[in-house]
């Protein structure tokens, strides 16, 4: 099977490097969903614009997206109720609705064929269990009746034979073509996007510099971190190390398959297992086509990640018997400890976005829309309760404690165990180990060519020491999900710097006592 989404086959436009000092309104730092809207709403409103990306145009997280739009959130209504009050519940899925009209409206505006489709949205009773759910439903069926929202109570869901309810005027587009089309109608009128151009810092007050790792400058009012985690920027370390605390990372896992014509209506489905199922399916001249994901976990805690697309797959199979799977990927979501996004200021004239959970595309095209009415002081309804600094608590003590045991566990068990080898030599090909190398462990990966890589398995985020996940070829820090290529360069923060390159000066057996004392 393919490792990749059907987004990624898109042949994306080349922006060039930074080379050169600059001046703008705004400098956006991330070129996913959230940044490249961010750019393209700012640009609308008559702003300079300069939007950097360290690498490619949607090669984050945005890429590995299953873009179902949607104002369902993964938390349920009710719980939104219940921790934050109706008007809040209301005000949450009213964004989502905002969001998915927004981007109506800009692939209509600019012509971009991406695939927009209006929807309905299912959600069932679990995949995993067989129990009598009803009662839940029809809690959650009143509640959004009473709010305003349309829901429909359906005893057999389509396809599943489930108890659910169906959300009219869902969406779903193909993301990579939406993306090219906000990126063609960026640049121009003092507006430019800068690929291969990774920021460094940020300083000052009324007017910030930030350094870019080209070696140049740029002078703007307002920047925007519209990456996955927020880079630290102007935020002191502690407030930044207190939202991080926040944040947690989980990887879910994703089969693309071909699906028999007809089989089941176009539309997205989700269940109530935790962590959920969910599905897309999409009607082609050419054929159905099926994405279905899940089984999620906590970024580097998983030692058998082969194991979970198994899992997967075995499960899809049970649901639909004549899928051929062709596709499988896996990405990377945030969650939060009270269960909605943080969006708002983080320090003076800087603005940031995380924590969208299952809900990206939505959230993140929010994001971009509550920072365009920051950078014109424009009030906004949702940024009291999106805010950065509301109470970090609002969750409970006890799932936050619960949650951020991760850090000091895995910083005491992994220092303490030994090294998985003692020898480069068993590290094969398209394999990493953590392996003792001239009395130190280092993280050795070896591609498919035979070339090894070592790096210090030091995490530079917090000190954790990283795992290999061997289906995705990464190397991911288990205490506040990190993750980075086989040769140490930060694919997903919180980490800022790359793993710390290694220098092997001979080939060296480590002693049992080396693996020991390590």
């Amino acid at each position: 099977m393919k490792p990749e989404t059907p987004w990624q086959d898109t042949k994306l436009p080349h922006f060039p490097a930074l080379t050169k000092d600059g001046d703008f309104d705004v400098v956006i730092v991330g070129g996913g969903i959230t940044g490249l809207t961010a750019a393209y709403l700012a640009k609308q409103a008559g702003l300079k614009v300069c939007l950097l990306e360290r690498d490619r145009l949607m090669t984050g997280d945005t890429s590995l997206t299953t873009a179902h739009l949607t104002h369902v959130t993964d938390l349920r209504l009710q719980q939104i109720a219940d921790g934050f009050g109706r008007d809040a519940a209301r005000m949450v899925w009213q964004g989502g609705q905002a969001a998915i009209n927004t981007i109506e409206r800009i692939a209509a505006r600019e012509e971009i064929d991406c695939e927009f489709r209006r929807v309905p949205g299912f959600l069932h009773g679990s995949l995993a269990e067989d129990r009598d759910e009803s009662k839940d439903f029809q809690t959650e069926y009143q509640l959004a009746i009473e709010l305003g929202f349309s829901p429909t109570y359906l005893e057999h869901v389509p396809g599943f034979q489930k108890q659910g309810l169906v959300y009219p005027n869902q969406a779903k587009l193909n993301p990579a073509l939406y993306l090219c089309g906000l990126a063609e109608a960026i640049p121009g009128d003092g507006c430019v996007i800068h690929e291969m151009s990774e920021f460094e810092s940020v300083e000052g007050e009324e007017r910030l510099e930030v350094k870019v790792k080209t070696g140049h400058t740029l002078r703007c009012g307002r920047i925007f971190f519209a990456t996955h985690v927020p880079l630290m920027g102007k935020t002191g370390m502690l407030w930044a190390t207190v939202l991080q605390s926040c944040l947690y990372p989980y990887s879910s896992y994703v089969i693309g398959a071909k699906l028999p014509h007809g089989q089941l209506p176009e539309a997205s489905w989700w269940d109530t297992t935790d962590p959920y199922y969910y599905l897309r399916v999409d009607s082609h001249a050419n054929g159905d086509y099926a994405i279905f994901g899940g089984e999620d976990h906590k970024t580097g805690q998983e030692p058998d990640t082969e194991s979970r697309f198994q899992k997967l797959e075995d499960r899809l199979r049970q649901v639909l018997p004549q899928v051929q799977p062709d596709r499988r990927w896996s990405g990377q979501v945030i969650e939060t400890n009270d269960g909605l996004p943080y969006i708002g200021e983080t320090a003076t004239r800087q603005f940031a976005a995380t924590g969208f959970s299952g809900n990206g595309t939505t959230f993140g095209t929010l994001a971009a829309m509550m920072f365009c009415d920051w950078v014109q002081a424009r009030e906004n309804p949702w940024k009291d309760l999106f805010a950065m600094n509301r109470h970090m608590l609002h969750g409970g003590l006890l799932e936050y404690l619960k949650q951020n045991i991760d850090y000091p566990y895995y910083l005491v068990t992994d220092s303490l165990k030994p090294a998985e080898a003692k020898s480069t030599r068993s590290v094969r090909r398209g394999q990493g180990k953590i392996v003792m190398v001239n009395d130190q462990k280092a993280a050795c990966y070896r591609d498919e060519n035979g070339k090894l890589s070592m790096v210090s398995p030091v995490c530079t985020h917090m000190g954790c020491l990283v795992h290999f996940n061997d289906a995705e070829k990464t190397w991911d820090c288990p205490c506040h999900g990190s993750r980075f290529k086989p040769t140490g360069e930060v694919v997903a923060g919180p980490a800022e710097t790359p793993l710390e390159k290694i220098e092997s000066k001979k080939p060296t057996v480590a002693t049992n006592a080396l693996v020991q004392e390590a």
